[in-house]
């Protein structure tokens, strides 16, 4: 393992920010990947994987599990200083690095981090970004994969080798096009995003789960020796084909009644919203159809018109 320095940017009143990553096997490598973590600073379930994901590559490689013409590198966190402020954009003008890809170098100062960072990951063979949801809730573990073109659907064929439950299709809107992902393909890289359950807090067992995804795809592409183990077989689909449920006139308390992968039928109760004054149920959240629930909201309060639950087609 070889710890390198990518990009220094010198912060006023605060130490420099390094955004640091860990290399693996043959530096000289034809067939390489990178893993990217966080890019914002509430991300902490996705730093905490990219460091997970070190440490078993650290232990991987000391076993000789790392190929010969392979070479791996992880970026756990790609946003330091958001995440040391606790600011989930960029403390000075609240920009989204993960909105500007591939950056430039001589930019605004997030369009040059994002220009760093890229030019350490784009010219992979395969790349993972540790992503996360803009809604504030727990999902379904998945691996997504933006529509871009020919190297799309090469993309989700070899995303069932994560073997996670879900592999979602998304056909990107005009603001996925600066994201890491899209951008990574229209360079030529198989680029996937993978989504644990949380973002903001650490869930050690989906956090485990990618780990073991990400080293599963990592064995069936022959860049770590050795035989894959464990997994499920993933279901496909398009995630226009995710199905919203709102509040509608109603603001209050949430109670939720189902988790993510709770199975749900036509007509179930989801949850309720409780008034906030006197917690009478000002309205129940009812289930538009047959499925399984791919999203739902954690937070204990909502607002009219808001996103509660996503349901996905049965699984």
């Amino acid at each position: 393992m070889r710890r390198l320095t990518l990009y220094k940017l010198d912060v006023p009143y605060r130490e420099s920010m390094r955004i640091e990553g860990f290399e693996f096997g043959n530096p000289d490598a034809s067939v390489t990947c990178s893993i990217v973590g966080s890019t914002r600073g509430d991300e902490v379930q996705q730093a905490y994987i990219g460091a997970c994901i070190v440490n078993r590559l650290t232990q991987l490689e000391e076993r000789g599990r790392m190929a010969n013409d392979a070479r791996v590198l992880v970026i756990p966190c790609a946003n330091p200083l958001s995440m040391n402020v606790g600011n989930r954009f960029w403390p000075t003008d609240r920009t989204d690095i993960n909105r500007l890809f591939p950056g430039a170098v001589h930019g605004t100062t997030t369009e040059r981090v994002a220009a760093g960072i890229f030019s350490a990951v784009r010219d992979s063979t395969y790349g993972i970004q540790l992503a996360s949801f803009n809604q504030q809730g727990d999902f379904i573990p998945h691996i997504r994969v933006m529509r871009t073109g020919e190297i799309s659907d090469e993309a989700l064929r070899l995303a069932v080798d994560f073997r996670m439950p879900c592999v979602v299709e998304r056909v990107p809107d005009d603001y996925d096009k600066g994201t890491l992902n899209y951008v990574w393909q229209t360079w030529g890289t198989h680029a996937f995003s993978l989504y644990s359950q949380t973002t903001d807090r650490i869930d050690h067992t989906s956090a485990n789960k990618a780990v073991a995804a990400t080293t599963r795809f990592l064995t069936a592409r022959k860049i770590l020796r050795g035989r894959m183990s464990g997994g499920v077989d993933s279901i496909s689909f398009v995630d226009t084909q995710l199905v919203n449920v709102r509040t509608e006139e109603s603001a209050g308390y949430l109670e939720s009644h189902v988790k993510p992968g709770d199975s749900v039928k036509r007509g179930q109760e989801l949850g309720v919203v409780l008034d906030a004054f006197d917690a009478h149920v000002r309205e129940r959240l009812i289930a538009p159809t047959d499925g399984v629930v791919f999203f739902c909201r954690v937070k204990d309060l909502v607002q009219q018109r808001m996103v509660v639950f996503r349901i996905a087609p049965e699984l």
